[in-house]
Order: structure tokens, then sequence, then C-alpha cells
């Protein structure tokens, strides 16, 4: 019997089920992967105190992550909120221990709702010791903005240039995703030579929360699978847009993307692709 290939979510827990590691395994149960988690943090506002980010430490952290290497292994591994400058550097120096191939770094800096996932403190490590080790690195716009001191970006010719400039962090590929932009959501992804555009039409719905966390971990299901990464962003593109176009909300707040569209809907959204 081959069994499914395996991969590694190191990212908070988000109580609502909509994003974080709660959206990561769900992504990679419908894309036919075995998935496990590092719980980084629980993201989840108290009624009283208001505090929205509950730590955990990083006895926890190593805990998980050796439990998961020893009784699995794993065949790809991304991150997503790893929240402080002390839990980058024990994600970075576990990586580096582990001889992972496929490495997918989701910068998570900010929530939906304007929650704050990143320490003020933790960019300089996540610059300097996280994303060198990054197979593909893939910001949103405020994301690759902050990255980049704050550059603003409002075109696809920006989006251009955030992707070569974040190239020169050390990440073997830079996706940066467009999905704010006007008109078609367009994302860049660049190698060190050529930049790669990748096409989806526009879903009008405010249900996305956890399309970025999707979307990532979307990309290393199929990396592990052995997919380039090229052909693990188309994919992940499609698959993502599909589960935006089926989002919906049980109340007043922004929704989740729908993860299981795909397979209950049987639809796989035609993505154009351009070099150049």
């Amino acid at each position: 019997m081959k069994y499914p290939s395996r991969v590694i979510t190191i990212a908070g827990s988000a109580a609502g089920g909509s994003a974080g590691i709660q959206a990561d395994l769900k992504t990679f149960q419908e894309l036919d992967v075995y998935g496990m988690s590092v719980v980084t943090a629980i993201v989840g506002r108290h009624p009283e105190t208001d505090k929205n980010v509950h730590p955990q430490t990083i006895e926890a952290i190593e805990a998980q992550f050796d439990t998961a290497m020893k009784q699995v292994g794993t065949d790809g591994l991304k991150t997503g909120m790893l929240f402080s400058k002390e839990v980058i550097s024990t994600i970075a120096n576990l990586i580096r221990g582990s001889n992972i191939n496929a490495v997918v770094v989701d910068p998570v800096m900010v929530g939906k709702l304007d929650s704050k996932l990143l320490a003020e403190d933790a960019i300089e490590a996540l610059k300097k010791k996280l994303i060198p080790l990054a197979t593909i690195i893939t910001p949103n716009i405020p994301e690759a903005s902050f990255l980049l001191d704050d550059r603003p970006i409002q075109d696809v010719s920006d989006l251009k240039q955030a992707a070569v400039d974040l190239y020169s962090l050390g990440a073997k590929f830079v996706l940066v995703k467009g999905g704010r932009l006007k008109g078609p959501a367009v994302d860049v992804l660049y190698d060190g030579e050529t930049a790669t555009l990748f096409e989806a039409p526009r879903i009008d719905t405010v249900n996305t929360s956890g399309a970025g966390c999707t979307y990532s971990a979307a990309i290393a299901a199929y990396l592990a699978k052995g997919k380039s990464v090229a052909e693990a962003v188309g994919l992940s593109k499609s698959f993502v847009t599909t589960a935006i176009e089926h989002g919906f909300s049980y109340t007043e707040m922004v929704g989740p993307t729908y993860h299981a569209a795909a397979r209950k809907h049987g639809e796989a959204h035609e993505i154009k692709i351009t070099r150049g």
C-alpha cells in the first residue's frame, strides 16, 4: 500500500475554524496528504480581557514538532502565524535540523479582522532566520509591503517589483498575492530570473477568512506530492479560488472559504498563466 505524502503545519490555532491550522488541516485532507500540526498560539478573543492571542511555550512547540517527526516524519512543511522572534528562531532551528526539502513560509502578520499576529520585534528574525530557509514565501500585499519597509503596492507592476526585491531575502521562490488589487486576482511568482503571473477571476464575496492559509497549505501539499513550484502554485490557486467562490458565513462576521468546494461541486477554476 502506498501511503499519502506527509505535511506539517506550524501555525496558530483559530478558534473559529476558518484559518490557521484548522484551515491547513482541512486543505491537507481535501488534497489527500497526511496532515500534522504544531500549535504556536491559540487565537480567540476573551470576552472580558479582550486578549486575542495566547502563545504556547517554546517547550510545547518543540515537543509537538519532535513528536510529529519521530512518529510520522514529513515530506513538506508550512509555517503560518509564529508571533514572536523567539518562536521564529526556534522554528528556524528545527527546520535546519530536520532536512526538509519543501518549506512554505506564509509570513502571517495581521488577521482578517486586523488582529495583530506578529510582534514588532519579530520582523528581523523572520527576514534573517526563517525566509532564507524557504522554498517559497507567500506574502499578500500588506505583508509584502511591510517586508519592504512599507512600500506601496498599487498595481501588477508593483507586484512584480515587490517579488523581485523580496527574492533578495533568500527564499528560492517568491509569490506575491494580488488579491487586494482591483480587476482579476493576479499573483506573481518569481524564481530569480522570470516572473510568472497567475490570474483567476475575482470572486465578489467578503467570506474569505483563511484564504491565504489555504493557499499556502495547498502549495505545501502539492510540493510534498512532488509537483514543481510553478505547478503547485497553479493548482493551489485553482483550489483556493473555488473555495472562495463557495465561501459562506453563519453570522454577520466574515465567513470562511469552503475547503470541500472542489470535491462537492466538481469544479476547478482555470488559471491563466503568463510569463514575463
